[in-house]
């Protein structure tokens, strides 16, 4: 909301009312001043100060309050002026001031504003477009109504954001084309699977969604895209609140989501919880024809997955300056899928064989945070202590039937899964003059990983680099990282920027079977910087620099099987090194009368890149093995569009374009000889080097009909991308969508029809290590019919919980 707000106010109070008429007059003065909340007295950051002619009303000079509430308008010109605080939800604050030549610098004091109880009965919880702010070392996305009601989950309306895609038959997410990002809620780590994790949260518990492509040395340093932080609404009312929703999606099977939040809050207590539950079934088909066997690969997938969320917190105002919070998530996941894959040789029958995969995964996590803050004197000077600690356990067991003309042997895998997560960390804030922060802290992050697999059949040896038989194993992947970072911001009129330096010592151990087979202890410091330019209110400019690892995830080091086809194994590498990215970035936005555009372009150096390698398999040269390894220094560069416009008062648009080029290297194997039948001998191995230019276009219409009801259009077009296997071929689906307000706002039902042409699909072709185009399908046709309501009697403004990532300054912005 404070987001919206801030938008807002700049386009209604600065942006969309001229500037009144240059004055013979010098412009000699200057107003400073802080604003605060009667009530709470608390900063009121975001607030819009405005100093505005008193012939004619018009606006002469104008800016908004830091985070810490506190002002400062210069070059104000000689003469007696109105000088205006407004904020959505408080009552005006007006004041007639003098600027002289006896009198040329105005110290304000402190200004309170009071809330405005029938303004604040208008207000929406949820803003109604989805506005965008370009921060100093961050993109956030306000998620508003169009947006919250576009899907049930955070899966379905991630693909409607900047830069970012969905692998919709995997559920892995990728930022400016690459995998290696890391996803966090409210700024923090979860065990879950991310493609699980973004499922299970509700639309509409979404309060944002931060795009943090160059991050500060104030974060964790991992992911080469860098960081997506889902931020969700937290009530902020006194007494009891809260918001229900519902919702269906159809097309071949129905799907149900819904979501409880309330919230309690009197004197020096806030309670708050929330349980959201995603239950539905899933049909997935496809298909992959090798031309050198003329054989093809039928597949028929189905799932039926059960996934329950539940949140309990409280936070103890001890007093103004102490504060001590806790909460617990707790996830349950129940998943069961089934598949059919039909191998067809079309030259000869007699070989034509098929196997019924059977999968059942139940995991748990938890998670346990204690937070504690203490608030100095002086404004904005604080220290706060954070404990995380999380659990992720999973069962999983997969049966794997033969039948046909094959002698394939019957097998099952079972899998246990013990993860464990403890992040601790003390930050210190001190604002050392008005102008200038310095920031530092410490943090400890431990990870164990205990991973029992067995398996009836053939498992992968890493000594010998075959599959062979196995009874159990055991693989042990442990990692301690110990971390101190510093960072210091200034402003100075139009400049503003910040430097940060994050050093990190870290120890990893992989254990299998009780024998080490990897260890690594290094020292890496990871340096930071932003600068941003602010020649006038329409135009910025930002220039940042980062330098981060990309750690191998678990999945990427484990060496048992993780899925199986009749063609095709996937298994990890243990003895995979971590790669380091160096980037640089630079944007520029620029408001419009009616909107405004941002643009930016960015370039990473990659040292020691992770990718995929593909080896056929010595023990059926039919068969295919996917793993991981290391390679060369590699490089990657792109280019960031996005705007919006609105024509009309009653349609507004917004649009993106990315586009991003980068150099992949890899291992493959092929077969010198075109036979079928392929021996040893004729396999040799190659490194490939794919050079790779896709690009993304979304546009996101609004249609306002009446004051209660919104129409919505949706389109976006995925070009053709290179792969070190296939190369996939272009894609595009529109959505659309109508949403109905009522009860003053309070509710919302949402109707939308997605993929309207059925277009979504995943097609494909590639020549390592065979010849080979196929494509995949899946329910993307649906219809979703979605309804929330909020309720609760709360009017004033609580103590928001502390975010620990969200602390960055201000630099502009624009609707998306």
């Amino acid at each position: 909301m404070r987001n919206f707000i801030v938008t807002f106010m700049l386009l209604t109070c600065i942006g969309l009312q001229s500037f009144g008429q240059p004055s013979p007059n010098a412009k000699i003065g200057s107003i400073t001043g802080k604003v605060i909340d009667k009530t709470l007295n608390q900063p009121i950051p975001y607030a819009s100060v405005v100093v505005k002619s008193k012939v004619d009303g018009s606006n002469i000079t104008g800016g908004i309050t830091n985070d810490e509430g506190v002002f400062e308008l210069k070059n104000i010109e000689e003469g007696t002026h109105l000088f205006v605080v407004q904020f959505i939800g408080y009552k005006s604050f007006t004041k007639e001031i003098t600027i002289s030549r006896d009198n040329r610098k105005l110290e304000l004091g402190t200004i309170t504003l009071s809330e405005n109880s029938i303004e604040l009965e208008g207000v929406s919880v949820v803003g109604e477009r989805t506005t965008i702010e370009q921060k100093i070392d961050r993109k956030v996305i306000n998620i508003g109504k169009d947006l919250s009601t576009a899907g049930a989950s955070a899966s379905d309306i991630m693909n409607n954001l900047p830069s970012i895609n969905v692998d919709q038959q995997t559920g892995n997410i990728s930022m400016r084309g690459n995998e290696n990002v890391r996803v966090m809620v409210d700024g923090k780590l979860s065990n879950i699977p991310v493609n699980q994790l973004l499922k299970q949260i509700p639309s509409t518990s979404i309060k944002s969604i931060e795009l943090i492509t160059n991050p500060s040395a104030k974060y964790n340093p991992e992911g080469m895209s860098g960081i997506i932080n889902i931020i969700l609404h937290k009530n902020a009312n006194i007494g009891f609140n809260g918001n229900a929703s519902v919702g269906l999606t159809y097309d071949e099977n129905a799907k149900f989501n819904s979501a409880l939040d309330l919230n309690y809050r009197n004197g020096k207590f806030n309670l708050y919880g929330n349980i959201g539950t995603n239950i539905g079934k899933n049909n997935n088909h496809g298909n992959i024809f090798r031309d050198v066997e003329n054989s093809e690969q039928l597949f028929n997938f189905q799932d039926n997955n059960k996934s329950y969320l539940y949140k309990v917190g409280v936070d103890f105002y001890l007093n103004d300056k102490n504060t001590i919070s806790f909460f617990t998530n707790q996830n349950i996941y129940d998943g069961k899928a089934k598949g059919n894959t039909n191998i067809i040789y079309n030259d000869d029958p007699t070989r034509n064989y098929f196997q019924n995969a059977y999968n059942k995964t139940d995991n748990h996590s938890q998670q346990y945070n204690f937070d504690y803050k203490l608030d100095f004197a002086k404004e904005g000077h604080n220290i706060e202590l954070e404990v995380d600690y999380n659990t992720f356990e999973s069962d999983s067991d997969f049966d794997f039937l033969y039948g046909g003309n094959t002698n394939l042997q019957n097998y099952s895998d079972f899998v246990g899964t013990d993860r464990t997560q403890l992040i601790s960390n003390l930050d210190y804030v001190n604002p050392i003059s008005e102008n200038s922060k310095l920031e530092a802290g410490l943090e400890a992050r431990l990870y164990e990983s205990d991973i029992d697999y067995s398996s009836t059949g053939l498992t992968f040896n890493p000594d010998s680099g075959n599959l062979e038989a196995t009874l159990d194993r055991n693989f042990i992947y442990n990692m301690d990282i110990y971390s101190a970072y510093v960072t210091f911001a200034h402003e100075y009129e139009k400049w503003a920027y910040q430097l940060g330096a994050r050093a990190e010592t870290v120890d990893v151990d992989a254990d299998l079977n009780e024998n080490s087979v990897y260890n690594d202890d290094y020292i890496q410091i990871y340096p930071s910087g932003f600068l941003t330019y602010t020649p006038t209110e329409k135009n910025q400019y930002q220039l940042s620099f980062s330098r981060r690892v990309d750690r191998p995830g678990l999945n990427q080091v484990n060496p048992f099987r993780e899925w199986s086809t009749p063609q095709i194994s996937s298994l990890g590498n243990p003895l995979l090194e971590p790669q380091f990215t160096n980037s640089i970035e630079t944007n520029y936005t620029r408001r419009l009368k009616n909107g405004s555009i941002t643009a930016g372009v960015f370039y990473r150096l990659i040292e020691d890149e992770i990718n995929r390698a593909v080896y056929i398999d010595r023990v059926d040269t039919e068969k295919i093995i996917l793993t991981f390894d290391n390679f060369d220094r590699t490089s990657a560069y792109g280019l960031e569009i996005s705007s919006n416009y609105r024509p009309t008062k009653w349609w507004n648009f917004n649009a993106s374009f990315d586009l991003y080029s980068q150099t992949q290297r890899s291992v493959t194997e092929r077969s010198i000889s075109p036979d079928e039948n392929i021996t040893i001998d004729e396999i040799i191995t190659e490194e490939v080097k794919i050079t790779n230019t896709p690009w993304n276009f979304r546009m996101n219409n609004n249609f306002k009909v009446t004051k209660i009801l919104t129409l919505s259009l949706f389109g976006m077009y995925r070009s053709s991308a290179k792969g070190i296997q296939f190369e996939t071929k272009p894609m595009y689906f529109v959505n659309t969508g109508a949403r109905l307000s009522f009860a003053e706002g309070k509710g919302t039902l949402s109707l939308n029809y997605n993929d309207i042409f059925n277009t979504m699909r995943f097609a494909f072709e590639g020549e390592n290590p065979y010849q080979q185009e196929g494509s995949f399908h899946w329910e993307s046709q649906s219809v979703y019919l979605g309804l929330s309501y909020r309720f609760g009697s709360g009017k004033n403004r609580a103590l928001s919980r502390k975010n620990r990532d969200d602390n960055t300054k201000d630099a502009g912005g624009g609707i998306l």
